[in-house]
């Protein structure tokens, strides 16, 4: 049989990539010979991925609430591939900047998009049900988010803000840490106590999130923003990237929140607690914690009014 142009130079290309790679390409063909076509359900791995919706309740609705956190977790997982890229790039560039704050953004405003899902895609009574066999699992346990957060910003931007002022990059790791924002939403408002629910999760979790914090120290999407070229740094798109991630991680995703907490934990003048204990109210309002990644892309007229417009008109609807 006569081999075509095409195919021996191809062949010709594959023995040099394997010669200079100190492999036999002859065990590759073999390899290639004995393999098995490739199907889509085994490269996706589709019955496992099927298999993993795991409901602990009888009520048909907590499938659809266990299948959308488990893709809502799969989009942060791409979140912090893009982010990653950005933090390890060698020599990063405007565009490449851009193009994957871009993707970040895209990932976000679909997240945003569907939670429609959360507020209307499930009955009130069985989510008041289910939601008591759950305990004490939240999504304030998303380690992964808080990963997206460590990889935007430093620290001290992510302290609480009623002692932000006192903190500073000169502060210990520990130290910030320990004030971050996100712990007082753990906080029982009776006793003053940890919940279970921010037990659990500092104890699985405190070593990787401070060694990440270690790790990105100065390294932060906000740092390789600041270390641009001023030319660079002064790029509208880039800008605009920078301030759209701001607003769909600090106000558009916590605004998504707040509305399904409205419609399944609001019951006429009294608030049922989250399933982690937290008092939603004082924590999920972006007005409230004023968490911003970029806070030098905004003036202090925008961060006074960080988010405060949707909870204002949403109090006042209440009352």
């Amino acid at each position: 049989m006569e081999i075509k142009p095409e195919i021996a130079e191809r062949i010709n290309k594959l023995e040099e990539k394997f010669r200079n790679s100190g492999q036999d390409m002859g065990s590759y063909l073999d390899g290639l010979l004995y393999d098995r076509y490739l199907s889509y359900w085994d490269y996706i791995s589709v019955d496992t991925l099927l298999s993993l919706q795991k409901t602990n309740t009888h009520f048909p609705d907590e499938t659809i609430f266990i299948t959308y956190h488990q893709i809502t977790e799969l989009y942060f997982k791409l979140i912090i591939h893009e982010q990653k890229q950005i933090i390890e790039s060698p020599t990063l560039t405007t565009s490449f900047f851009i193009e994957k704050l871009k993707r970040i953004n895209r990932y976000f405003r679909i997240l945003i998009d569907s939670f429609d899902v959360m507020i209307k895609g499930m009955e009130r009574e069985q989510f008041l049900k289910f939601r008591m066999a759950l305990l004490p699992a939240s999504g304030f346990q998303s380690a992964q988010f808080r990963m997206i957060e460590l990889y935007s910003t430093p620290l001290e931007h992510l302290v609480s803000t009623e002692i932000r002022e006192n903190f500073s990059e000169e502060d210990s790791l520990e130290e910030l840490y320990e004030n971050i924002y996100w712990k007082k939403g753990g906080i029982d408002l009776k006793t003053g106590e940890k919940t279970l629910t921010l037990r659990q999760f500092e104890k699985r979790y405190t070593p990787r999130f401070l060694r990440i914090a270690n790790q990105v120290k100065g390294n932060t999407i906000y740092h390789r923003y600041l270390n641009m070229h001023e030319e660079d740094r002064n790029n509208k798109d880039l800008i605009q990237a920078l301030r759209n991630l701001d607003v769909n991680v600090n106000i558009n995703w916590l605004l998504m929140h707040m509305g399904a907490a409205y419609r399944y934990l609001s019951k006429e003048n009294s608030t049922i607690k989250a399933t982690g204990g937290t008092n939603w109210k004082q924590f999920l309002p972006p007005g409230f914690q004023k968490i911003s990644f970029f806070p030098n892309l905004w003036s202090k007229e925008e961060q006074d009014d960080w988010g405060r417009q949707w909870v204002n008109h949403t109090f006042n609807t209440e009352k």
